[in-house]
């Protein structure tokens, strides 16, 4: 799910964070990489996440790459009811950030000659599936890449969400997303307009799956272990959302500033999640893939230009590569992508005015409402406009 927050970021222990203080912290389970604010200028930064977790929400990481200097640090909790405080080497939930790991493996394929862009994915796909999605001869690979497809969006079904809250522990497969639109006409004729879909990526996935045997794998072969990002994780066991030093989730169930564990819930969702959503890393690793994708490491110059080829959104203004968005933060031009879920918000950004990397991620749920939200938009704008301050 894409974190739509310029704050968007969503948890069953209810817990008032007046009653956590004077209690002493645990020791968190992993070594902290944090990095001391040794001049005023991440002090500031630090300030702000301190104020942030004030305002309700339980920890956030924060991770700084510029051409001078690196900056990691924490705030708050990675998990509550032991006291465990957040460290920047806490593994953090992606979210919708995945799609933008998944769209580079699949210019990868392109750069190997392995696909056209301009080639509907119905080509790519096991027969079956492709007459499943009507107008999958019409939808091409890059349309699918820019959400300009109008493939329906399983994110979007009563019975999807249903089955989601009400039973967590049903079993979806990826195709199951697939049979949720099998059948349904597109929502317009692919190539007219831009429309973000979750489910154009989970088809991309399995266009994938068809094409190199497992997505996932060829994913954690040509990222993971070509930049050596030993501390990024996707699908690699079906365990492998149970590494003790990955967050716990919370959300605000009933909009009233309360926060309750939703991990459960969390993880159960992501685990079933492909293309779209899925993947876990810290904030150095995070920022390691974003620098090594913008410098031209993974893919080539043609593809990087083409992941940059923005489409318009509704208001005729530049939205969506292929993978990436464009947006502003701290009143600067950003290129990277945002996640969101139903425990976790995530923001990883590239600055090319100042060019400089941030990664951010909060354990709070951002795709439900919270009072949390509102007061924190106004704090985490501050935080940005001072990471990218010009310095004395």
């Amino acid at each position: 799910m894409k974190m739509t927050y310029k704050i968007c970021f969503s948890a069953i222990l209810i817990f008032s964070f007046s009653a956590i203080e004077g209690f002493s912290q645990k020791k968190n389970e992993c070594n902290s990489t944090n990095t001391p604010a040794a001049n005023s200028h991440f002090a500031k930064v630090q300030e702000k996440m301190e104020e942030l977790v004030k305002l309700g929400i339980p920890g956030i990481v924060a991770g700084v790459k510029t051409e001078q200097e690196s900056w990691y640090s924490a705030a708050g909790f990675s998990r509550i009811e032991d006291l465990n405080p957040m460290n920047s080497c806490n593994l953090q939930y992606l979210q919708s950030i995945s799609k933008t790991y998944l769209a580079t493996s699949i210019l990868q394929l392109k750069d190997q000659g392995m696909i056209d862009l301009d080639q509907p994915v119905a080509k790519y796909l096991p027969a079956e599936l492709a007459a499943w999605i009507v107008g999958s001869d019409r939808m091409t690979v890059r349309m699918l890449l820019n959400h300009t497809s109008g493939i329906p969006e399983y994110n979007y079904l009563p019975e999807y969400i249903t089955v989601l809250l009400q039973d967590p522990d049903h079993a979806f497969t990826p195709l199951d997303y697939m049979e949720l639109i099998k059948g349904k006409e597109p929502n317009f004729e692919p190539g007219s307009r831009y429309s973000y879909r979750n489910s154009g990526y989970v088809l991309l996935a399995l266009m994938m799956d068809h094409l190199t045997g497992d997505h996932a794998e060829f994913i954690r072969q040509n990222i993971f272990k070509k930049l050596d990002l030993k501390n990024t994780y996707y699908r690699e066991s079906p365990a492998y959302l149970e590494k003790p030093t990955l967050v716990d989730g919370y959300w605000d169930r009933y909009s009233n500033g309360i926060v309750e564990n939703s991990s459960y819930l969390q993880k159960q969702n992501v685990r079933k999640m492909i293309g779209d959503d899925g993947i876990i890393t810290t904030a150095a690793d995070g920022i390691r893939f974003l620098e090594a994708l913008m410098k031209g490491e993974l893919i080539s110059s043609t593809s990087l230009g083409e992941m940059k080829t923005w489409v318009n959104d509704s208001k005729s203004l530049p939205q969506y590569g292929l993978g990436l968005d464009l947006t502003t933060l701290g009143g600067k031009e950003a290129i990277g992508h945002s996640g969101g879920g139903l425990g976790a918000g995530s923001q990883l950004y590239y600055f090319p005015e100042r060019n400089t990397y941030i990664f951010l991620a909060i354990n709070l749920a951002t795709v439900t409402g919270s009072p949390i939200h509102s007061q924190a938009e106004k704090v985490l704008n501050e935080l940005y406009l001072e990471i990218l301050k010009d310095k004395p």
